[in-house]
């Protein structure tokens, strides 16, 4: 009963913070970590009984060492349980009645099938992708080999084909990478379109300079006109010593004219003066 109850808190946290479907129902429930079973099994299947539509299922770490009692999961297309204790035929049996016309993908890595035969109850369902990784059973003299002729749906064991290459990406993530390199190209195209709206502007920047420039010209030819109109403006207003001079000289002969011409006229009435005795 604690078991279930700790099942039933960390399933109900699970829901909340996965995307539901149309129907209001997840389709991925993720339980990695959340429990560590006392006694190593699942909790009452009542408690997955509200999600038929559930496509992803994932209980890593949860100390599991049997599969009994796993719900029918009718739409179950990927069964994540790495880094249990399961071992043996039953606990695949298991995957078989609850999954078995719908998985695609079963992960059972870090567990403890130590034998090819263990797999046995996957010969007959349609899974595409196994991982057995860090599996006592990957130690098995040519287990590649061996667990391809037992499942012959099998198109990848532990992230590689038959042939050892690696799994080939899927048409959705072929679809994230080129959405990926189109905005990576974007970005360079932008930048690239950015340089040379910069590279126009400092061309238009260096024109501006030589107008600058020839303004600069002019106005400098400007004020050397200015300075040489103030120059003369000043020479036209110096006194002509010229003139000067000769307005002393004029001024001279006109108070030398001045101081003469009243001797000159007592001269003439003297002789006046005489000329009637």
């Amino acid at each position: 009963m604690e078991d279930d109850s700790a099942w039933e808190r960390a399933i109900n946290a699970a829901v909340k913070s996965a995307p539901l479907s149309p129907f209001s129902a997840p389709k991925t429930l993720t339980l990695d970590g959340a429990v560590k079973s006392s006694t190593g099994r699942l909790p009452s299947s009542a408690l997955f009984d509200r999600f038929p539509s559930l496509e992803e299922l994932s209980i890593a770490g949860a100390r599991l060492s049997s599969l009994g009692g796993l719900p029918r999961l009718p739409a179950l297309r990927r069964l994540s349980l790495p880094d249990n204790r399961l071992s043996g035929a039953d606990s695949l049996a298991a995957v078989a009645e609850s999954c078995g016309g719908t998985i695609r993908h079963l992960d059972l890595g870090n567990n403890r099938f130590a034998k090819v035969e263990e797999l046995a109850p996957l010969a007959p369902i349609q899974v595409e992708s196994l991982d057995l990784y860090q599996c006592p059973v990957t130690k098995v003299k040519e287990y590649r080999e061996k667990v391809f002729a037992l499942i012959p749906s099998l198109k990848y064991l532990d992230g590689a084909d038959v042939e050892g290459n690696d799994r080939v990406e899927t048409d959705e993530e072929e679809d994230e990478d080129e959405e990926d390199e189109e905005g990576d190209e974007e970005e360079v195209e932008g930048g690239e379109e950015g340089e040379e709206e910069g590279e126009e502007e400092d061309g238009e920047g260096g024109e501006g300079d030589e107008e600058d420039g020839e303004e600069e010209e002019g106005d400098d030819e400007e004020e050397g006109d200015e300075v040489e109109d103030e120059d003369g403006e000043a020479e036209d207003n110096e006194p002509d010593s010229g003139a000067h001079e000769k307005s002393k000289v004029t001024n001279g002969s006109k108070e030398s004219t001045g101081s003469t011409l009243p001797s000159k006229r007592k001269r003439d009435t003297k002789d006046d003066a005489e000329g009637d005795n």
